[in-house]
Formats: structure tokens, sequence, C-alpha cells
């Protein structure tokens, strides 16, 4: 299923997929990473804080769009739109008291919201079990009805959202647990192995990437066969851009990097510092 037009969506600061999704270009993201005026937020919101049509974000405080992805259903449910507020956050977030304020209030009012909690199972880089005492996600809504599922398989993440923005329609609150991995450190700064094996990252890798098991589910059910199936790992970097797909990207990054500066940067620059050296003498 696609989201409808009258749906609204909130996520955190891994936005971009969600920004091309809904009509974002490549180039505007780009030229948004890169503080140009071109950019989806005329280069004053970075790689965090990305937004379009029915996409209100991409936020920076961890949890802190959870509330806002409330209100979102708040306004659905006020004007009576039909519409769906989906509220993602991560397992490192699931903690935080904003977020079961949000809870409450959505049941309370019986909001159509569905929360996704996206559980890679290392939030920023500490093994669930270390940092959350439930590690089941899906039944921390109390009174909110959770769902686990496999956020590796394709047809069970579809069902499951199917089933959801349904069931948030009618009843009000539901929040799912999707179960997932990330291949790579939190940031730059993080290798991604100080916490977890090479090995492990490998065997998830090679045995539960969802292209992979995408692929087996269609050779099994008879749709193509394992010919039909290519199987090519693409690698876009600067300095490979080989196959059809990374020379276009590589050219509209090329083009982002021509604009210009977002507006008045050299008015805003000095007056941050201005205020910056004004806190410092006042505690000084």
């Amino acid at each position: 299923m696609s989201i409808p037009e009258k749906d609204s969506l909130i996520t955190a600061y891994r936005c971009h997929g969600f920004a091309v999704m809904f009509g974002v270009s490549a180039r505007e993201i780009f030229a948004e990473l890169m503080g140009r005026r071109t950019g989806i937020s005329k280069g004053k919101g970075g790689s965090m804080h990305m937004y379009a049509k029915q996409l209100y974000g991409g936020e920076g405080i961890v949890g802190g769009q959870v509330p806002v992805g409330a209100g979102l259903g708040l306004a659905q449910k006020y004007n009576g739109t039909g519409g769906v507020a989906w509220t993602f956050y991560g397992d490192g977030a699931a903690s935080q008291g904003q977020i079961h304020e949000a809870y409450n209030m959505s049941k309370l009012w019986n909001l159509p919201v569905v929360f996704i909690c996206e559980n890679n199972l290392y939030a920023m880089g500490t093994v669930v079990n270390r940092h959350s005492a439930n590690t089941n996600f899906y039944t921390r809504g109390d009174l909110i009805p959770g769902v686990k599922v496999d956020g590796m398989k394709l047809m069970d993440v579809r069902e499951a959202v199917k089933f959801a923005r349904e069931y948030a329609l009618r009843n009000g609150p539901i929040l799912l647990e999707m179960i997932t991995y990330r291949y790579f450190g939190h940031s730059m700064s993080d290798p991604g192995i100080s916490y977890r094996s090479r090995d492990e990252v490998k065997s998830v890798q090679t045995e539960r990437d969802p292209i992979v098991l995408l692929s087996n589910l269609l050779v099994q059910s008879g749709v193509k066969t394992e010919a039909e199936i290519l199987v090519r790992p693409i690698t876009c970097t600067p300095f490979n851009t080989s196959s059809f797909l990374c020379k276009i990207y590589a050219r509209k990054y090329e083009i982002a990097r021509t604009k210009r500066w977002m507006r008045n940067w050299n008015k805003l620059k000095p007056i941050h510092i201005r205020r910056c050296l004004k806190s410092r003498h006042t505690f000084t």
C-alpha cells in the first residue's frame, strides 16, 4: 500500500528516504546537505530537517517528534480528514517520558495515530537490554495495542501497516515495533563494531537483508526465477560511478554544489557570534 494524500508523517533525523518518497528530488536533498538555497529547507535545515507535503520532518531532538505526531493525529481527527498520523521513532528514544505522554493523550482522545518504533537493536551504540528494562517495545503503550513486526520482510511490513491504518481510523492509536538492523555505525565517529562483531553484521547482511529475503520469496512463489534476479551490489562513491544510477546521482550532486549558499548567512553569522560572546561575558 502507499500512503494516501490525506495522511501525515513525522520521523526523527533519518528523514532522507522519506523526503524522496514524498517527492523531494535528489538534487534538493544534496543542496540541503550542503547548505544551499535550493535545498528543501532553503539550506537552513541540513541533514536533520527536511520537509515536504505530508512530511513534517526531520526532528533533531531524540523523541521530540512523537508529541508532534500526536498533535498531527489530533488535527486529523479535529478536521475530519479521514487521515492517519504516522509517527516514527527509534528504540533509543523509546524510554523518553514525552513519548509516554503522547501515548496517554492519544489514547485518551482515541487519535488516529500509528506509532512505529524502528528497533535496530543497538540504538546509538548500546544493545537494547542494557538501556531498557522492558525490551518488548510494542507492549509499552499500556492501553494502546501493539504488534511486533519483522521489519526486514517487505510483505510483513506491508500487511502490518495496512492493518494498523485501518485500526487507527476505527479505534484510535496503535503501536508497531519494527525489528530491523543497521549495517553501519550511528555516525561517522562510530565504527559500528565496538558493541557487536563483524561476523554478526555479515551474517545479517547475507541471511536477513530485505532484498535477499524478497528475492528468495519471489523465487519460492514462482514469480521469478533465480536467473531473472540479478544480484549486483552497487557502491556509489565519488570514485565509483560506473552504474547508470550512480552517474545520475553524481550529476545531481555536482549541480547542487554550484548553487548559492543559504540566504543572509553572512548577516546571521556575526549575530550568532555576538550573542555567544554576550552570554560568555554574562557568566564570567
